[in-house]
């Protein structure tokens, strides 16, 4: 069996938790794709689902424009679950009613279950269950040949079935964590209704992926801007395993990259997978641009011109390339592709941006597929190292927006070897796979101190930890006081020029994860 043999539609109405639904199907082991509300029906029959989710949506569908799906979705004899505003999908587009004048219902609730069918299989007749609810509308009255198969105090028909058809539908959320069993409800619905084996692995995966490399490719060459992050380094592992030596990657060191990252891609990708790598050192290049530069978006787009220039100057002596790999992952491509998705500001994402335009080469995007998370799943599958996979993100720019103020050989020297203090300590304490980030900062401010006898007036260097989930929101990390003491202590003793430590305790909002 091929891995796409089984697959789930998710339409997607809007909801903050689409792209969560597509992640617990995948945690079961279905593979399934995020499409926009009103994909036409031949759409649909051309993806040939075996089962069809309709997402939450921030709309009431009663709502003037209110996105709706193709009439004949629910023709298709193709097993149907409406979360929330698909359950009033549902009960609108068949003949049902709903009531706009509810109580509105945010946060938790428990629901009474009162037929164990569906997506409530796994529970008994008359059990009660936490759930999460989001909803202003509720449906007043199912439509023909529906019964209800849960209720709450405020929602007598928090969930329904079709008696005869497999249609469900919850007016409440199973994919967030505030409804504690929602698991095994996508788990009854994918495997009992749906009749899926839940058989899609990364091993599945990468067998896949590398056939569809090698039909891509062809006989063709592929380049691949190597940064030593984790999505660059997945799609170059996965395409070398296609087609070999027809792969050259480039590593283009901007001058402002962290302590001994250059050898560890080198030592890597040519040393342990004998992966083709041309390395160019464009150190004094990258800091002769930005000498005198002290504005954060300057420093970007000189940095993110600069890298396109040398990066196209490298690929032209690749005889006979015509294809650019990048490591797009699903989430780009669903902001892409979703009308009324989960991003309110739809784009068009290029992992490295301008590449493709300048350089008239075809794209091979071998993990446009996956989640982040599968991503590392992946790389453990392809033999890279979990310190690798697990590493802290790391901006585009590099040092150069953590070095604030202009950014000098000897100022990234100070910042290198601080950031160095403070991964050690973490990684010491068991901390680095609790937060999100953490790193030194070095500011363009200067303090009185004192060593020994001496009077000093040295930089200082602040200490950055975030916890977060997916980076968009994050918190300060409550890092042990005696963790805090032995990295203040070590960089002032250790980085000469450094004589002020500080602990940054911003969240994000209202401040950013990195300070330009």
């Amino acid at each position: 069996m091929h891995i796409h043999d089984e697959k789930v539609l998710i339409l997607d109405f809007g909801s903050q938790y689409t792209q969560l639904i597509a992640r617990r199907v995948r945690e079961l082991g279905v593979y399934c794709e995020i499409h926009r509300p009103d994909l036409p029906l031949a759409d649909i029959k051309a993806f040939a689902p075996r089962g069809i989710i309709l997402s939450g949506g921030p709309m009431s569908v009663e709502a003037e424009g209110a996105p709706m799906p193709a009439a004949g979705v629910f023709d298709l004899g193709v097993p149907v679950l409406g979360i929330c505003y698909g359950l009033q999908l549902i009960a609108k587009m068949l003949g049902g009613r709903l009531d706009r004048t509810a109580h509105r219902e945010f946060g938790p609730a428990i629901i009474e279950v009162l037929d164990a069918k569906g997506p409530l299989a796994p529970f008994a007749k008359g059990e009660s269950c936490e759930v999460w609810m989001s909803h202003g509308d509720r449906v007043d009255a199912l439509p023909p040949g529906f019964e209800p198969i849960a209720r709450t105090s405020n929602a007598p028909l928090a969930a329904a079935a079709h008696r005869e058809r497999p249609i469900y539908g919850l007016q409440f959320h199973p994919e967030v964590v505030h409804t504690p069993r929602g698991k095994d409800m996508y788990r009854a619905f994918l495997f009992d209704v749906c009749k899926l084996s839940g058989a899609w692995t990364m091993k599945g995966f990468a067998e896949e992926a590398v056939e569809a490399i090698r039909k891509q490719v062809g006989q063709g060459k592929v380049i691949c801007a190597l940064s030593g992050g984790v999505d660059s380094s997945v799609a170059a592992l996965l395409i070398h395993r296609a087609i070999g030596d027809r792969l050259t990657c480039i590593f283009v060191d901007n001058g402002v990259l962290r302590e001994g990252e250059r050898l560890q891609v080198q030592s890597l990708f040519e040393g342990r997978f004998h992966v083709p790598l041309r390395t160019v050192d464009a150190r004094k290049r990258f800091l002769d641009r930005l000498a005198g530069v002290t504005d954060p978006e300057r420093k970007r787009k000189i940095i993110g011109r600069e890298f396109i220039a040398v990066f196209e100057e490298a690929a032209r002596d690749i005889q006979g390339a015509d294809f650019l790999a990048q490591g797009t992952l699903y989430p780009d491509v669903i902001e892409s592709v979703s009308t009324k998705g989960p991003s309110a500001t739809i784009k068009s994402h290029h992992n490295v941006g301008g590449l493709p335009e300048v350089m008239k080469l075809k794209l091979v995007e071998p993990l446009r597929e996956l989640f982040k998370d599968e991503v590392r799943a992946l790389g453990r599958e392809l033999g890279l190292p979990e310190a690798m996979l697990m590493r802290h993100p790391f901006p585009g720019p590099g040092l150069a927006i953590r070095v604030l103020g202009e950014v000098t050989e000897e100022r990234l020297d100070l910042v290198r070897k601080a950031d160095l203090i403070v991964q050690d300590e973490v990684r010491k304490a068991g901390l680095y796979g609790e937060v999100w980030q953490a790193f030194a900062v070095l500011l363009p401010v200067s303090s009185v101190g004192v060593m020994g006898d001496e009077r000093t007036y040295e930089s200082t260097a602040v200490v950055r930890a975030v916890t977060s989930v997916d980076g968009m929101t994050a918190d300060w990390a409550r890092l042990p006081h005696e963790l805090l003491a032995r990295a203040s202590a070590r960089i002032t003793n250790e980085v000469r020029g450094i004589n002020r430590v500080v602990y940054d305790i911003s969240s994000k909002p209202p401040a950013t994860i990195e300070w330009e």
